[in-house]
C-alpha cells in the first residue's frame, strides 16, 4: 500500500499547526527534516518543534535526522514524540549501535543513504531496520528535482528487502510530485516524502489522494 509522508520543511511555519491539520485525514505520516548545518548545508529544527508537532497530530512522526553523529540526539528526539527515527549511514561510524539504540527506545529505526552512496552499505543492517530511506536528491534543502538514477537504486534495495524476508518499508525522499510518483512506485518504493509537492499545491488533501491514485494499475502519468 502506498503511503505519503508530507515534509513540513515546505509548510508555512507561521501557521504550522493549521498546515498539519490540512493533511491529517489524508497523509500516512508527518515527515520532519532535521538538519544541523554540518552534515547538510542547512539548519532546521530540533526536539522542541517535534514536541510541538506531536501535540497537534495523531499521525506518526517520521523524523529524518540529517545530522552528524546522530547517536548524540536520538534519545532527545524519541522523548519529543518521534515514532520513526531515520539516520544516515554516512553520518555515523557505528550504524548498528545507533539503530539498536533507537529500537531500545521503543521507536522504529530507519537508515537513509544519499544519491552517491552505494546500496551495499545496507546489507549488514537490513536485518535490524524498519525503514530504508533512499534520497533522490542531495539533502539539504527542499524544492529540488528528482534524480532519475535513483530508480535503479530503489529497485536494488527492493530486491534486498525481499531477499531478507523482513517487512522493511522502502521510502524515497526528494522531488516527488503528482506527475512523477508512479516511476519510483513501480521501481519498488512504498512510502513517499513530498514537501513542495504537497505544501506547494492549493489543496493538500486532493494532492495526496491524486498521488495515491497515480499509483493504481490503470492510471498513467499525464
Amino acid at each position: 500500500m502506498i503511503k505519503i509522508s508530507p515534509s513540513i520543511l515546505s509548510a508555512d511555519f507561521a501557521r504550522l499547526a493549521d498546515e498539519i491539520r490540512l493533511i491529517e485525514d489524508f497523509a500516512d505520516y508527518v515527515h520532519v527534516d532535521v538538519m544541523d548545518g554540518h552534515f547538510v548545508p542547512n539548519i532546521t529544527i530540533g526536539p522542541p518543534v517535534v514536541e510541538a508537532v506531536r501535540r497537534v497530530t495523531r499521525l506518526p512522526l517520521d523524523v529524518h535526522l540529517m545530522i552528524e553523529e546522530p547517536e548524540r540526539f536520538v534519545e532527545s528526539f524519541a522523548r519529543a514524540g518521534s515514532d520513526i527515527i531515520t539516520v544516515h549511514a554516512e553520518a555515523t561510524r557505528h550504524l548498528n549501535r545507533v539503530v539498536e539504540s533507537i529500537k531500545e527506545l521503543g521507536r522504529k529505526a530507519g537508515v537513509s543513504i544519499n544519491p552517491a552512496t552505494p546500496v551495499n552499505v545496507l546489507e549488514d543492517i537490513m536485518g535490524d531496520v524498519d525503514f530504508i530511506l533512499i534520497m533522490s536528491v542531495n539533502p539539504g534543502w527542499g524544492g529540488q528535482s528528482f534524480i532519475p538514477g535513483s530508480l535503479k537504486k530503489i529497485s536494488a534495495v527492493r530486491r534486498m528487502i525481499e531477499e531478507s524476508g523482513r517487512p522493511v518499508e522502502l521510502e524515497v525522499d526528494g522531488g516527488i510530485k503528482v506527475n512523477n510518483i508512479k516511476e519510483p512506485f513501480d521501481a519498488g518504493a512504498g512510502v513517499f516524502v513530498s514537501g513542495s509537492g504537497v505544501f506547494g499545491t492549493k489543496d493538500y488533501g486532493a494532492t495526496i489522494i491524486e498521488m495515491k491514485n497515480r499509483c493504481l494499475p490503470d492510471r498513467e502519468p499525464r
